[in-house]
């Protein structure tokens, strides 16, 4: 052991456990002309950039974090996933927050009291989809160091092999389009298909009966009808460019690796309506943590990350070769796209990126490798899972078919077990059904028959089981600010997974449990921002804890 090793043991063992530092920030968020696309587009970035910088937080010390507008308008920012007062969540309008005015400085103060990946955007207008979004990590306090368990590296590579992870990695996925979003929004309210390039014609009908039979076809097509949606709808809009920390599939957002090396990879889905399936051909992921909750391990092939979501996995390169980290939107029109490869002449140049070492994005791609195939989308119709006898919940908007190559695993909700024991094991004393709702028509998405219906109110300490109805033919990432989610996926209450955001697919519903064990108005709707916007959106109200 170094002598530098030694000291450190020394001060984390010395100090006492209530002293805290302070991470203090500043960041400043203003309008400015972006060459993402390669020419000039009118985004919002925070510090100068898109993503925003990655912030890096310790559990347990106090987080500062000035937030300058520069704007003409009103902005916010909200720190999703993280555990903190009402009036610090940053959702204008609740808790007494009314979001930043131009030309002023909020101060956000809070207590660091988790660890893992999570992220913070924008929550006024539709700002996130402009740009405004960035990463938070948090490394465990400690004792949890001390124990072997730390989830990313120390400066030392000495001490970053003993806690077996040698390079640590964020990877933001986003949305990026040239289009103003207040613009979008408006083109979806005049027609919701506005964005769809492969709607149904009088063509494909007949090619339906022809397959299928006439009646089975016209069931088939008067079912979707009365949802005023389209089989082929997958997303509700289009001509997006899909980024990765901020670089498009042609730049290449590269990092590098050694040849055996234990590599982590803190994916964040921070679009604001794409959902994505990632894979890194060629490598088994290990997945280690879900929206920041440390899970039992589980090894996989490919995932599916809706927006709000983050995974961290570990890969275990053994060849010195580049791999691909691909991410497809779900509708196949496109995707996102970066390498992760050992040092070679061809990348020279690069630096080492991973955490806490430099951190930012690598400009020059490494040397052009083979890009993975894009997966053909089977639209199964109704009247094929009829005649194979499956069930009908698995057939929505083509929700189901991943595409997964035989043979690979994708990871499921079910696999998902928490890697520590719930500590409220109580049962619920009542359920509250929450049904997702609406119209393609106008475009309009409701929560139980209602826009922004009212607020659902708790108790403090409260055991409650949600439950999720989705009675659209879309997606939906539901999302609870404040606390988190057990979701119930058929595992014992003692290992459920927890989850900030929970997908709810197509037709389909599903509960979870919730200790209300936060005071105050906490935000609860779907993560695709176009949908919160019309109408997919509340608040939970958690009373006040009686202090004794």
């Amino acid at each position: 052991m170094t002598l530098k090793r030694i000291i450190f043991f020394i001060f984390l063992i010395s100090f006492p456990a209530s002293f805290s530092l302070a991470a203090n920030y500043d960041l400043e968020i203003k309008e400015q002309d972006v060459f993402i696309t390669g020419k000039a587009v009118k985004a919002l970035t925070i510090n100068n950039q898109i993503p925003g910088p990655t912030l890096y937080f310790k559990e347990g010390e106090d987080a500062v974090i000035n937030v300058k507008n520069s704007l003409n308008e009103k902005t916010s920012i909200h720190w999703h996933g993280i555990l903190l007062p009402g009036n610090m969540d940053g959702v204008p309008g609740l808790n007494g927050f009314e979001g930043i005015a131009p030309g002023q400085t909020f101060t956000y103060k809070f207590k660091i009291r988790q660890a893992g990946t999570y992220w913070y955007h924008s929550h006024s207008n539709l700002q996130e989809q402009q740009g405004l979004y960035g990463a938070i990590v948090i490394e465990p306090n400690r004792s949890l160091y001390l124990e072997g368990k730390s989830s990313r590296c120390e400066a030392q590579p000495s001490s970053c092999a003993a806690m077996g992870v040698h390079k640590d990695y964020v990877i933001v996925l986003s949305d990026f389009t040239e289009e103003n979003p207040n613009r979008i929004l408006n083109n979806l309210k005049i027609d919701s298909g506005y964005y769809n390039y492969r709607k149904r014609t009088v063509m494909t009908f007949f090619e339906d009966a022809k397959k299928n039979g006439f009646s089975a076809t016209l069931q088939d097509y008067l079912s979707w009808g009365e949802m005023r949606m389209d089989p082929t709808d997958l997303s509700d809009v289009s001509k997006y460019h899909f980024l990765i920390n901020g670089k498009t599939a042609e730049q290449n957002w590269s990092a590098i690796f050694k040849k055996n090396e234990r590599v982590k990879l803190r994916f964040i889905n921070a679009a604001a309506m794409t959902i994505f399936d990632v894979s890194i051909p060629g490598l088994k992921m290990k997945f280690v943590e879900a929206d920041g909750q440390p899970i039992k391990p589980v090894i996989g092939d490919e995932f599916r990350i809706a927006p709000a979501e983050t995974y961290d996995v570990i890969i275990e390169p053994a060849e010195e070769k580049a791999y691909t980290i691909f991410a497809e939107s779900l509708d196949r029109l496109g995707y996102a796209l970066g390498t992760i490869a050992p040092p070679s002449p061809h990348s020279a140049s690069l630096r080492d990126d991973s955490l806490p070492l430099n951190r930012g994005n690598i400009t020059k791609p490494l040397s052009p490798i083979e890009i993975p195939k894009m997966r053909p989308r089977t639209m199964l119709t109704m009247a094929d899972m009829m005649m194979e006898g499956m069930d009908m919940s698995e057939m929505k908007s083509g929700w189901a078919d991943a595409g997964t190559p035989f043979g690979h695993k994708a990871l499921q909700y079910s696999d998902l077990v928490s890697l520590l024991p719930q500590k409220d094991l109580r049962q619920p004393t009542r359920e509250i059904e929450l049904r997702f709702g609406g119209s393609m028509n106008r475009y309009i998405w409701t929560i139980n028959g209602e826009q922004f219906p009212a607020p659902i109110k708790l108790k403090f300490g409260e055991r409650v089981r949600l439950k999720f109805v989705n009675e659209t033919m879309m997606a939906h990432p539901v999302h609870l600010h404040g606390m988190f989610m057990q979701l119930e996926n058929g595992h014992e209450m003692k290992w459920l997974p927890s989850k900030h955001t929970i997908i709810l697919p197509p037709a389909q519903s599903a509960t979870a449990l919730l200790t209300a064990d936060e005071e105050g108005e906490w935000a609860f709707h779907c993560h695709l921002l176009y949908h919160m916007a019309s109408g997919m959106m509340s608040n939970v109200v958690v009373e006040k804890k009686l202090h004794e």
